[in-house]
């Protein structure tokens, strides 16, 4: 009798820690090398794209969980490349990105939520460009791949609310940033 009634409270006990694990979102790491940070903005009318590379964080993500969900990464700002050099160069100084004081651009989601299009999510967050913060949200899509997830969306910010370039004329105010994240499980 003794033993039954043990059994019972710790096949409890086994059962309560299987569900309270599966309540948390699964973890991924981004994969660096796979995924792309793109930029578009046009300067003297014309449209300048760019990259950035070298990607990290960890992302939450659950689906059918999303307030369990999240996503901190952060990429090099040091990186950037927009196939010309001297442009380049130019952009890590300090009236662009000022890559020796802020070497990382970062984002972390507050919300995740479903979005009204299907197959689509929703993120709120806050993005962290040249030491200055702003929330931003946006739409993206999730793709399961064999080791985790294909994560797209895109977004549009106004790079003078990040101290970016200054006031600059002919560049413009605008600019789109395009995300391919691939993330595996860890």
């Amino acid at each position: 009798m003794q033993k039954q009634k043990t059994m019972k409270v710790l096949s409890f006990f086994i059962a309560i820690i299987l569900l309270s694990t599966s309540a948390f979102a699964q973890k991924y790491s981004p994969i660096d090398p796979e995924s792309k940070i793109q930029f578009v903005i046009k300067n003297f009318g014309i449209k300048v794209d760019g990259q950035l590379k070298g990607i990290k964080g960890a992302i939450s993500f659950d689906p059918s969980e999303l307030k369990n969900s999240l996503f901190n990464v952060s990429v090099n700002a040091n990186t950037i490349n927009t196939d010309n050099t001297a442009r380049d160069k130019h952009l890590k100084k300090a009236d662009y990105f000022h890559v020796e004081q802020f070497p990382l651009i970062s984002f972390v989601s507050s919300k995740i939520t479903k979005s009204t299009t299907a197959g689509q999510y929703k993120v709120a967050g806050n993005l962290t460009i040249k030491g200055t913060t702003k929330p931003i949200e946006f739409d993206f899509t999730a793709n399961p791949t064999s080791k985790g997830f294909q994560f797209k969306g895109a977004f549009t910010i106004n790079r003078r609310d990040f101290k970016v370039g200054g006031s600059s004329l002919p560049l413009s105010d605008n600019l789109t940033v395009q995300l391919d994240i691939i993330a595996n499980k860890y």
